[in-house]
């Protein structure tokens, strides 16, 4: 049963780590993300598209210049003449009342250049501040997701140390098993040890076996979450270029939650339904919009013997809509006393979040000076059983039990680390301005 357990560990190996190896550092790692990953490029999207917006909204105060020829035969009276009379070709002969009843086929091609420039749209200035309001959330929504991203990028390198320094340990406790159950076979053989006991040898072979296994399953998916976080493809397992060791990170980070990007973009996002509820307050009051257009007439085409301008403002005034505006404006106000709500909502909720996690990263720290003690106790422990475990002083269960406790000791202390350093990351994460 050893020899097959041994072959079994063998092919696992051989399987997991006949993949690609490639080692990698963290900066590595958030360098890649912050240039491919997917998350952060659909954000930069959508604050190019807000920005788009934007600039749509430069038609509040920018002309709008557009350019038609147009050609036409008709023998309608009123077009005929008028064509006519845009050509600047009537004669008196054209006033003939049986020509003018009944005229011919009259030829018109029209050039027409034609600007509209607003003048007062107070609608309109407002819709542009909110569109502008929009642009710059969507900035710092953006710039919040690359924050984010490199938390997350570095919880994953941190669950690839981890699972990496599992099998470490576990590599070392299946050896350790191994080196047990030889001498517990050795000891049986000579009538020295009972049957049970070298079954219970044998089991514990077994678990270390399974744990191994499974750790090695973890590297596997910390390698494929990592890739997924880098847009990279691939049957890749990624090996850290360092190790797993308590990060110490700058305690002093007290900001004004006022000054984070998300928060600021919440903000903003209020200040935009404030600024489209007054762009709805203001269509009850008029606009005044400037025209002109330069046209040329002829009867043959791309030509240009008459032309003529237009000149003049417009003052429109829709004074009743039905109850349109007033439900679109009552909409528009709940819409920013909600927007309101929400940001205040989100300004507690982070202030909580806040404070949670620095104690979060005081009780790691105690519990990281903790376990760091209670893994060098259990190997003390382990060294002196194995000892009096040779030289026969020990039981089997003993000498199980100390070697059981020291790896789970040494696994609960690197996970500690994880956890410590997780919390510091996460710290650092929400106090970035």
């Amino acid at each position: 049963m050893q020899r097959t357990l041994l072959v079994m560990s063998l092919v696992l190996t051989q399987v997991i780590f006949a993949q690609d190896q490639v080692k990698i550092s963290l900066d590595d790692v958030l360098a890649r993300v912050q240039e491919s990953n997917a998350s952060i490029q659909v954000s930069d999207q959508e604050a190019k598209m807000a920005k788009y917006d934007y600039r749509f909204s430069n038609s509040v105060f920018l002309p709008q210049i557009s350019v038609s020829h147009t050609g036409m035969a008709t023998t309608n009276p009123l077009m005929a003449f008028g064509s006519k009379l845009n050509q600047g070709i009537l004669t008196q002969a054209d006033f003939n009342p049986a020509l003018l009843n009944d005229p011919d086929q009259v030829e018109n091609f029209a050039t027409v250049v034609s600007v509209e420039q607003p003048l007062i749209n107070m609608d309109g200035f407002y819709q542009r501040k909110a569109a502008k309001t929009t642009m710059e959330a969507k900035e710092l929504q953006a710039m919040r997701t690359r924050d984010y991203l490199d938390f997350e990028a570095q919880k994953a390198y941190g669950q690839l140390q981890l699972a990496h320094r599992a099998v470490a340990v576990l590599q070392k406790a299946y050896e350790a098993a191994n080196a047990n159950l030889n001498m517990a076979q050795n000891s049986y053989d000579q009538g020295l040890l009972q049957k049970a006991d070298l079954l219970e040898v044998k089991v514990r072979v077994t678990e270390v076996s399974g744990q191994l296994k499974t750790s090695k399953s973890n590297v596997q998916n910390a390698s494929d979450y990592l890739a997924f976080l880098m847009n990279e493809q691939g049957n890749v397992v990624y090996e850290p270029s360092e190790e797993l060791v308590p990060d110490n990170l700058d305690e002093n980070m007290d900001i004004s939650l006022e000054n984070r990007a998300d928060v600021k973009a919440m903000d903003l996002v209020s200040e935009a339904y404030k600024a489209n509820m007054r762009a709805d307050n203001m269509t009850f009051l008029p606009r005044l919009n400037a025209f002109a257009s330069y046209e040329m007439y002829d009867d043959q085409i791309f030509q240009a013997d008459a032309k003529g301008y237009i000149v003049g403002a417009s003052l429109s005034w829709d004074v009743f809509k039905g109850s349109q505006r007033f439900a679109k404006a009552g909409k528009s106000k709940t819409n920013y006393e909600k927007a309101k709500q929400e940001y205040e909502q989100y300004v507690a909720k982070s202030t909580m979040e806040l404070q949670r996690t620095k104690r979060m990263v005081e009780d790691a720290q105690s519990r990281l000076q903790t376990s760091k003690l209670a893994m060098e106790q259990s190997e003390e422990s382990l060294r002196i059983r194995t000892n009096r475990f040779a030289e026969g002083l020990e039981k089997t269960t003993d000498l199980l039990m100390a070697e059981a406790t020291y790896a789970e000791k040494q696994l609960a202390y690197y996970q500690t680390i994880f956890e410590y350093n997780q919390a510091q990351s996460l710290l650092t994460f929400l106090t970035k301005e």
